[in-house]
């Protein structure tokens, strides 16, 4: 009948809208998304490194980028490295560059904690594995990987096996200790992408030799890349990052924001 008719649409359209809800948004990176590396007390590296995208420090001064053999700019504005495909920028540079800059530490806090605060989920989504992430191929590994959502620990988080991200959507690891990557173990993308997994950490982050690892890095403390390790991503840390020799950080796609990019020819040109 037409009534239960009515009654069935309504269903559906109910059923759709909660489905629609429970959709993870992305976190809002602002100008931070900018950059491959921001740190606020500093970036350093070994030989053979490679950096495709912009770094920067703030409030910390330029000198705190070491190991670059960083040229300064005729604009004054910026500095450039062998071992950077892009800028280096620092709060001391001033100008217009120290309020970019400003304004992007400004986001990567307010990212953080946007990220650290997002509603805890189900049962199965909290302290996955005991902290240790694909385990015998569970928990996080090929035959269980991991989908969509948000993630919380409640202790470090251990990398000890390759871990896979299956599914288009938002990933949200919310870790209140350490996260420990093991040498030549690989964060593995089926479907995933790596500007939507965000590693929201508490702790330090270390990347072992040889590992890879996806997604942007939301830290309180220090992050450390070991010899050889790879990032596809960002690193937005509150401290220190700190690299190896033969490293690769590679922020090989934008970051979905509303906030305009910096208008890097209006740096070049002052």
């Amino acid at each position: 009948s037409t009534c239960r008719l009515v009654i069935l649409v309504s269903v559906a359209c109910n059923a759709v809208t909660s489905a629609v809800s429970t959709v993870e948004p992305v976190v809002e990176l602002g100008l931070a998304g900018e950059y491959a590396i921001l740190a606020k007390s500093g970036i350093s590296t070994m030989a053979g490194s490679y950096i495709n995208g912009d770094i920067a420090v703030s409030p910390i001064a330029s000198t705190a980028m070491t190991g670059f053999d960083l040229t300064l700019s005729s604009s004054t504005q910026f500095s450039t490295s062998e071992l950077i495909v892009g800028e280096a920028h620092a709060a001391s540079y001033g100008g217009v560059i120290a309020s970019v800059l400003t304004t992007a530490v400004g986001a990567m806090e307010t990212a953080y904690t946007d990220a650290a605060g997002r509603p805890r989920p189900s049962g199965d989504r909290i302290n996955l594995g005991g902290g240790i992430l694909g385990l015998g191929g569970n928990f996080g590994g090929p035959t269980k990987p991991l989908t969509p959502g948000v993630y919380t620990f409640g202790s470090d988080v251990y990398l000890n096996s390759d871990v896979q991200f299956s599914g288009d959507g938002v990933y949200i690891i919310q870790i209140t200790g350490n996260l420990i990557q093991a040498a030549h173990k690989n964060v593995i993308l089926d479907g995933a992408k790596s500007e939507n997994i965000f590693w929201q950490v508490a702790g330090h982050v270390e990347v072992g030799v040889g590992a890879k690892m996806e997604g942007i890095i939301l830290a309180k403390t220090k992050v450390d890349f070991m010899t050889g390790s790879f990032l596809n991503g960002r690193v937005l840390t509150q401290t220190a990052c700190n690299l190896q020799s033969g490293v690769t950080i590679n922020r090989n796609t934008e970051p979905v924001t509303t906030v305009a990019p910096i208008n890097r020819r209006g740096l070049r040109s002052m």
